[in-house]
């Protein structure tokens, strides 16, 4: 049992003296009632140091475990990573996507953000491991948990910091992902004109499924077609792979109608967004609109509709490759998103900014054997991310059959353009 304290026994001897100091005068009570305070003080803080040295030696309490203490020494950043970063380059750049020099520079981007201070109970995580934890996360879809052990970092703060380091990184780089402006739209126009040999088009639209973990008491909101949980990513692709606009996080289940529509793109697009009397190209999903072209629908088609669906679909085909590559350089869109929603949108968002300013700032984000390509007779040589990946689902029809007349008139002259002027020497050949 715990001894009585000192300060017990001076609070029992107090009784004693009580009438003796209402007998003093003013000035000597006001100087005993200082010195009793100061006795009082001093035996609290005897206690409590007491008390505080009896529970630290009891030793119920680890602050932090200890293999977490040694990621300085023995964690991924300290070790693995840093001779990856001096020995074998391109294999850090398969750990974690970037190179070291753009592993740098998007350190120096967001390090204001995602540092945080040190405090007296101990010292904050490194914005260096932190970025590095987010990125090998992005790159593999690896669970905390493992991420956790490869690091040598806390669970619980995984989960904390990993949104806020894709938040970050989104708005940093947001500038990679932008409407163009007049000299970007001339240069998307010719590209597609020269490399892909669709005059007037300005992108290629898509949207796909992201696959999540359906969100507690959801019930069907995010069930979508083909009876996954998911939200929706709508992207538009320029002719060089890069998204020009993306909109994420609506509901997988909204995929039957609502997604095209309600985007801030439709809005635009509808008030004259593109130059020239332009258009983007998109697949059946979508409707047809003086400003988007789709497929002729059916089977029984004449040589000139199978032609411009031909060539539609080799514009289109952008679109697909980008998201391919996307999800074929972070794994963690390819299988279901186990975070929260505000989580995931921030996920996403990273991924598409940071394929935007790879595929700008480097020549080794993308190569010739990766995407889709036609050799000199036009036969279809698919891209590698075809056999890496399981592709994301598509969304399902965007709207009816019911198109307006002057749309369909625009696609007539395509349709006739394409067969005559427009031509390219291996489209039949393609058709059949």
């Amino acid at each position: 049992m715990r001894p009585v304290s000192s300060f017990y026994y001076w609070w029992l001897s107090c009784g004693e003296h009580t009438s003796v100091f209402c007998k003093m005068n003013s000035g000597l009570r006001r100087r005993l009632k200082k010195q009793c305070i100061k006795n009082i003080s001093a035996l609290l803080r005897e206690e409590l140091i007491t008390l505080l040295e009896e529970e630290v030696g009891k030793g119920k309490r680890i602050w932090t475990r200890k293999w977490l203490r040694d990621r300085s020494v023995t964690g991924a950043s300290a070790l693995l990573l840093q001779q990856l970063r001096l020995e074998d380059p391109s294999e850090y750049r398969m750990a974690l996507r970037v190179t070291t020099e753009n592993f740098d520079e998007l350190l120096s981007l967001v390090h204001s953000k995602i540092q945080r201070n040190d405090t007296l109970m101990r010292d904050a995580l490194p914005a260096k491991i932190k970025l590095e934890v987010t990125l090998s996360f992005l790159a593999t879809g690896m669970s905390y948990r493992s991420l956790s052990h490869f690091y040598r970092v806390s669970k619980p703060s995984i989960s904390v910091f990993i949104p806020e380091v894709c938040r970050a990184i989104y708005e940093a780089l947001k500038q990679f992902i932008k409407v163009p402006n007049a000299e970007e739209w001339k240069n998307i126009e010719t590209g597609f004109k020269t490399r892909w040999n669709f005059p007037l088009c300005y992108g290629s639209i898509d949207g796909k499924h992201v696959p999540i973990k359906a969100p507690p008491s959801s019930g069907s909101l995010y069930f979508n077609y083909k009876k996954t949980s998911s939200i929706v990513l709508l992207a538009v692709a320029d002719h060089d792979y890069c998204f020009s606009y993306i909109d994420v996080g609506a509901c997988g289940s909204a995929s039957d109608g609502g997604v095209f529509k309600n985007s801030s793109i439709y809005r635009k697009l509808e008030n004259n967004l593109l130059p020239n009397n332009g258009v983007i190209v998109g697949d059946a999903a979508f409707p047809l609109k003086t400003y988007l072209m789709k497929p002729y629908p059916g089977v029984n088609l004449s040589t000139e509709e199978k032609v411009f669906n031909y060539r539609l679909s080799r514009a289109r085909r952008i679109i697909e490759n980008a998201f391919g590559i996307l999800v074929s350089r972070f794994r963690v869109l390819e299988k279901p998103i186990q975070t929260n929603l505000e989580a995931v949108d921030a996920i996403v968002c990273a991924c598409c900014a940071l394929h935007n300013w790879l595929r700008k700032t480097t020549t080794s984000y993308i190569t010739a054997t990766c995407v889709d390509v036609e050799d000199e007779e036009g036969n279809f040589l698919p891209g590698s991310w075809r056999s890496q990946i399981h592709a994301l689902q598509s969304i399902a029809n965007q709207g009816s059959n019911h198109s307006p007349r002057i749309a369909r008139e625009k696609r007539e002259l395509y349709k006739n353009m394409f067969m005559n002027e427009g031509s390219v020497p291996w489209q039949l050949r393609s058709i059949h």
